[in-house]
Parts: C-alpha cells; structure tokens; sequence
C-alpha cells in the first residue's frame, strides 16, 4: 500500500493549487481550520443546485430529498464514531457543542460541587464552564501538566473527588499535541460517578475515534478541523443522558406539540437541533468523513506521526528553536508549537509568508496555559493529510531566513 506521502493528496484540494506570495502555497495551519477536498465542494453545490429545501417540514420531492441526504449525514457521522443515530447531534461547531452540555450539565448542579478541566484547555473548553460556575456558585479545578507537557494524572485522580459532576478535557492539545488518556480519564469520572466530556475538535481529525471503546459520555468535535466545511459542529452523547438534558434552544422543529401554556419535545436527536439547520454544510460534512474513510483513519494517523516525528527531528537539530510540547511523536499529533530566541511570533509567522507558507502566531485560544509556561505566544505548524515532508524541510529553511533577518547569533 502506498503511504500518503507517495500518493501526494495536494491535487484532490483545489486551494492548495495557488501560490502565495510568489511561492507555491505550503498550509501549515490545520489545527485552525483544514482545506477542503473537491468532493466536499461538490457535494455542498449540489445541494443547492438540485435539491434546495428545507427538512422536516415538506411532502414535496424537494424537501424529502434534503431530510434524505440530512439524516445520511447524521447517520454517516454515527458510524464513523460508533455512535447510535440518536447520540449525535448536529451544532454550529465544537464550540457550541461545548456550549450546550455546559449550559445543560450545570443546570442541576448544587453550589460547591465541581468541575474539573485541565490546564491545557482551548477557551472553549474552559471559559463556559468558568463563567457559569461563577454564575451558579460552582466550583472549577484544573488537572496539572508534567514537565514533559503530559498531563498529571496522578493529579487527576487527586482533583477527581465525589463532589465532581463533571470531567472536561481536550482529546489532544491544540497547543501542545498531546494526546490524553480518555479511557482512563473516563474511569476516574465514572469512579466517582461524574460525566466525562471530550473537547475532541483537534482527536477526530487526526485519531481513530470510537466513542464506545473510549467511554466518554460526550465528545465534542467541528466539522472545519476535519477537511469539511465550517458552520458544522457535532456532539455526541449517550442517548441516556440526553435523554436527561433539558434543551439548549428552543424553536421550530426541537417541539412536538405546542399550545399557549407549555410544549413538549421532540424525539432525540432533534430535540436539540432548533430550527433550519445548516443542511448543506452537514452534508459537506458527510463528504469529508467519506473522504477520510476511503483514506483510513490509522492511515492518517500513521502520516501525521511521520511528518511529526520528522519535524520534531528537523526543528530540535535547530539552534535557538525551542519545541513547546512532548518530546516523541508517540506521545502527541500533528501539531509542533515552537518558540524563536529573540523573535516575536508573529515576526516569524510574517518572514514565513513571504516564503509561501502559513503558519499560525499567538496564543491559539489558550491565554491560561500560554502563562502557565511563561510565553505570550508560539509559533504553531500543523499538519493534515495533504502536507509532505518536503513541506518541513521548506518550514525549517524558512525559520533559517528569519534568524537571519532578525540576526540571531549575531
């Protein structure tokens, strides 16, 4: 079988043919958002060149074609996870799913009792838990890192108590590529009988992902980070406990019979998917997981790995590169943040584009770890199925020309 480095994906995603500044474009920003197969595209546009209708709502062809290829997307997403139809609920993006369950999980909750997160969470895994914890006299306690980046679970079994309702944690680091233990995490919860939510939006485009052989109750991913489009989120839950949950919207479609003094709700998974949802983005999304899976998701993991393992090779043979992160590819994914002695992040992510190559500077939606480590920021490459490793060599040439520029060693 030919490895994804021979095969050379770049010509199946028609932006990846353009150059940039002169150069041909190199996309090393991923863990933000990933490009979009052709069939993607496709599969979008001919939506709304052949069966532009809303769902639920028509006996008309049209319309019974957009529930059709809508709920395929549902049920596409459901296999790809190992999921029932009715755990998986169709969000904006992993942010709002997150949004949801902690919004809904904290409802009952009893002042003092906790939350707990880590210190390596995306805002969108830590800001709504905090706000409303503030709001509703909750208490937030955060799982400390190691020296080497990975997470303490030592600590974890420490901070992990009977007043925990629930556990928060990302699947892996959009920061520092690690990837966590979620099936241990998931037995500590379970322990001490709290629910355990997966920020999974940078695990399901670069792991294998069963939510079963995990044992998480909730996983939270965005279609955008997994070569489909953006305006598509998804949130698996156990149909049990969301059965549980009250709904986070209310409106058209979520109800099944309304008068003027109350409602009652519709059957799982629409009882949260208030409204028209974006139905030609979750069939992208439906185009973008056939994609992955005609690839094999061991597949990509096994090419990230690799470009890992040869990027951490390249950039720790550099003098003045600092790699923010576990030190092995085996311990982390397709993403490198790494710090420039004596240049400001963005001065390297702007040298970088004028070589062709995107990359991403800044804190990347995560303040609280950045000052943990004492940084106001890192440079940050990130890999998906298209990337070579010709594509590294180019990277770590491009860093040379900016210690240049900026006269380190000098």
């Amino acid at each position: 079988m030919m490895t994804l480095q021979q095969l050379n994906l770049r010509r199946d995603f028609p932006l990846l043919q353009q150059q940039s500044n002169g150069k041909p474009l190199i996309y090393l920003d991923s863990a933000s958002t990933t490009q979009k197969p052709a069939s993607v595209i496709q599969a979008m546009s001919n939506y709304y060149l052949t069966m532009n209708a809303n769902i639920h709502r028509g006996v008309y062809r049209l319309s019974q074609d957009a529930t059709a290829a809508y709920e395929e997307a549902h049920r596409n997403v459901a296999g790809f996870i190992n999921a029932g139809f009715e755990e998986v609920i169709f969000t904006k993006s992993a942010t709002e799913s997150l949004n949801l369950l902690a919004y809904t999980l904290t409802k009952g909750m009893l002042q003092g009792e906790e939350i707990v997160l880590t210190q390596m969470e995306h805002h969108s895994n830590l800001v709504p838990w905090q706000q409303l914890a503030k709001e509703r006299g909750l208490v937030v306690k955060y799982i400390r890192l190691t020296p080497d980046f990975r997470l303490d679970m030592q600590h974890a079994k420490e901070m992990i108590t009977k007043r925990t309702k629930v556990v928060s944690v990302c699947h892996m680091s959009n920061v520092l590529g690690t990837i966590n233990p979620i099936t241990e995490l998931a037995s500590l919860a379970h322990a001490q009988g709290a629910v355990l939510v997966v920020d999974g939006a940078q695990g399901m485009p670069h792991l294998p992902v069963d939510v079963k052989a995990l044992g998480c109750d909730f996983y939270a991913a965005s279609g955008h980070k997994m070569l489909g489009p953006t305006g598509i989120g998804i949130l698996y839950g156990k149909k049990a406990l969301l059965e549980k949950l009250p709904p986070f919207l209310y409106g058209g479609d979520m109800i099944r019979e309304v008068s003027y003094a109350d409602s009652t709700f519709n059957d799982l998974p629409w009882k949260f998917e208030a409204g028209t949802p974006n139905i030609a983005e979750a069939i992208g999304l439906a185009a973008a997981i056939d994609y992955l899976r005609s690839i094999g998701m061991e597949q990509v993991q096994q090419h990230e790995m690799m470009l890992t393992e040869y990027a951490l090779a390249k950039l720790g043979e550099m003098p003045g590169v600092r790699i923010i992160g576990p030190a092995t590819a085996e311990q982390r994914s397709g993403v490198i943040s790494f710090a420039v002695d004596g240049i400001h992040t963005h001065d390297v992510a702007t040298v970088l584009d004028s070589e062709g190559i995107a990359v991403r500077g800044g804190h990347h939606c995560a303040m609280p770890l950045m000052e943990l480590l004492g940084l106001a920021g890192t440079t940050r490459a990130s890999f998906s199925v298209y990337n070579t490793q010709e594509e590294v060599d180019a990277l770590v040439a491009a860093i040379q020309k900016a210690q240049r520029i900026f006269g380190y060693g000098q």
